[in-house]
């Protein structure tokens, strides 16, 4: 990365649990200063573990973690310059909002005119001012994930950690969320690292990712890199729809490769760089496909019967199943620019060779 110096670095960082599972594995990563930096994967992949080892609630087996250039590997939690977002928010349920909020600031003993200008600020940054003497229990459950945001603002930290903090909120109020605190970030400047498994909330809001399986990283990236040129079939798996290719390689022609796939289709891709050898996979997502007649992009074309048609609002997704009975994923703006295909309507179907990714695994 950049000769800046990174807000957060993992060097070669590994946790194994005493019952011998390998949570973390090696993990060596920057995160820059003011960054949104997610830490995307499914149930398992050790994204909160690593979140927790940055936390300093977690021990590393091996490595070393930086903040600011400062190792604090063996440093406590509260002494890592680190506020932290629960998935359960984690208020106490006896408190006021005032007094959750003001909970941080008084166990590091600062000035009681201190705490109540900056827990008020705090609170207006998150647009709950005039909230201060309700419960936990009389808000919302958008309340109650504000509130635990401004608890770990408060403390003015140089990393906020969110541990899939919007989990429990349902879809309408998590993307109000997702934009408000992504507007949140950006006001006060904070480094932020952000666990999830959704992949849609973490393409909305990180600046990179970094997606995880089995405690490795499998590929880091923005948002449109990891969509749009997955490096494995991993991640063309697990962030959004693909559709999924083995394939024998062939001839090179001058920048595309042919390819032959284990089902018979003759395929075109764009070549990068030399190919490997023998057998590889490429993947191809719904919305580079196109529909309908021919058409100078479809530098790979065949036929094929509808299967099924979904509509999802703003698109339209397509099962057309090929004559070899492989089914290919198709997805088509609802633009009204041209009739529905209904079930069992043949079509042809096409993608262009730089709309097919070749993978590394």
């Amino acid at each position: 990365m950049d000769n800046v110096q990174p807000s957060i670095r993992l060097e070669r960082v590994s946790k194994v649990f005493d019952n011998g599972v390998a949570a973390v594995d090696g993990v060596s990563l920057a995160i820059r200063e003011g960054e949104f930096f997610s830490l995307l994967g499914p149930s398992g992949c050790g994204k909160t573990t690593t979140l927790r080892m940055i936390a300093g609630f977690e021990e590393p087996s091996e490595g070393r973690l930086l903040i600011r250039g400062r190792d604090v590997t063996d440093l406590p939690p509260h002494r890592r310059d680190t506020g932290m977002v629960f998935q359960n928010y984690a208020l106490f349920p006896h408190r006021t909002v005032f007094e959750n909020v003001a909970f941080g600031l008084r166990m590091r003993k600062v000035e009681r005119t201190a705490i109540e200008r900056r827990v008020r600020d705090a609170l207006a940054l998150v647009e709950l001012t005039g909230l201060e003497a309700r419960r936990p229990a009389q808000l919302s459950g958008g309340q109650q994930q504000r509130v635990a945001l401004a608890r770990a603002i408060v403390i003015e930290p140089t990393v906020l950690l969110c541990d899939e903090p919007l989990g429990a909120l349902d879809k309408k109020l998590r993307q109000t969320m997702q934009f408000e605190l992504k507007q949140l970030q950006r006001k006060i400047a904070v480094t932020l690292v952000y666990v999830t498994h959704d992949q849609e909330e973490a393409l909305t809001m990180s600046d990179r990712i970094a997606v995880m399986n089995h405690g490795r990283i499998e590929q880091l990236g923005t948002p449109l890199d990891i969509y749009n040129r997955p490096a494995t079939r991993f991640v063309s798996d697990f962030i959004g729809d693909s559709n999924l290719f083995e394939a024998a390689v062939g001839d090179v022609l001058g920048a595309q490769l042919r390819l032959r796939t284990d089902d018979g289709l003759e395929l075109v891709a764009a070549l990068a760089e030399p190919p490997p050898a023998g057998r590889l996979s490429l993947a191809v997502r719904p919305e580079k496909i196109r529909l309908g007649g021919a058409s100078a992009r479809a530098d790979n074309q065949f036929s094929g019967a509808v299967e099924s048609v979904a509509f999802l609002g703003g698109s339209i997704l397509y099962r057309v199943a090929l004559a070899n009975r492989r089914l290919i994923l198709a997805i088509e703006p609802n633009d009204g620019s041209k009739p529905l295909h209904a079930p069992g309507e043949t079509v042809t179907l096409g993608w262009a060779a730089a709309d097919a990714v070749l993978l590394k695994d």
